[in-house]
C-alpha cells in the first residue's frame, strides 16, 4: 500500500452540514425556483396581452435573473458554513425579499380587497402564480427559521 493510498484512507471525511443547515440551503434553492416561475408567468402575461413590450420589461427581468444568481451563491455558501451568507441571506432576501412579496397583496386587503372575490376571478395562470407566490413565501420563511436553529448556530460558530 502506498503512502498516499494509506493517508487517504486514515484522513477524516469533511462533515457536511447538519440537516437544518442543509435544508434551510434547498428552501433557498426552492425559492428562487418558485421566483423564477412567477417571474415567467408575469412576462408571458403581459407579453401575451400586450400590455408590454419585450423591451420593456428586460431590465426588470435581468434584475431578478441578477438577484437569482446572487441567491443561488449565498445558498451554497450558506451549506459551506459561511456564516456571513447566513446573514447576507436574513438581511436581503428574508427580510427586504419577503417584503417586496407580500406588501401589495398587504396594500390590497388592508384597502378592502377580497380573497374569495379574487379567487373567484383566477383563471390557471392567476392560480398557479398564487400558489407558487405562497410557497414561495413559505420556503423564504422555512429556511430564515432554520438558518438560526441551534445546530445552524453551532455548525457556524456562533451563540
Amino acid at each position: 500500500m502506498s503512502t498516499v493510498t494509506g493517508l487517504r484512507r486514515s484522513d477524516p471525511t469533511p462533515a457536511g452540514p447538519p440537516p437544518v443547515v442543509h435544508a434551510a440551503a434547498m428552501l433557498w434553492l426552492s425559492a428562487v425556483a418558485l421566483g423564477a416561475f412567477e417571474a415567467a408567468l408575469m412576462v408571458t402575461r403581459e407579453l401575451l396581452e400586450g400590455t408590454s413590450a419585450l423591451a420593456e420589461l428586460l431590465p426588470g427581468v435581468g434584475f431578478r435573473l441578477a438577484v437569482f444568481a446572487g441567491a443561488i451563491v449565498l445558498a451554497l455558501r450558506l451549506r459551506r458554513g459561511q456564516n456571513w451568507a447566513r446573514w447576507t441571506l436574513a438581511g436581503t432576501l428574508g427580510v427586504f425579499g419577503t417584503l417586496s412579496l407580500v406588501i401589495e397583496p398587504a396594500r390590497w386587503l388592508l384597502e378592502g380587497g377580497s380573497i374569495a372575490e379574487a379567487a373567484a376571478g383566477l383563471d390557471a395562470a392567476g392560480w398557479a402564480f398564487a400558489a407558487s407566490r405562497i410557497l414561495h413565501v413559505a420556503a423564504v420563511l422555512g429556511a430564515m427559521a432554520l438558518m438560526f436553529q441551534p445546530r445552524a448556530n453551532a455548525y457556524f460558530g456562533s451563540d
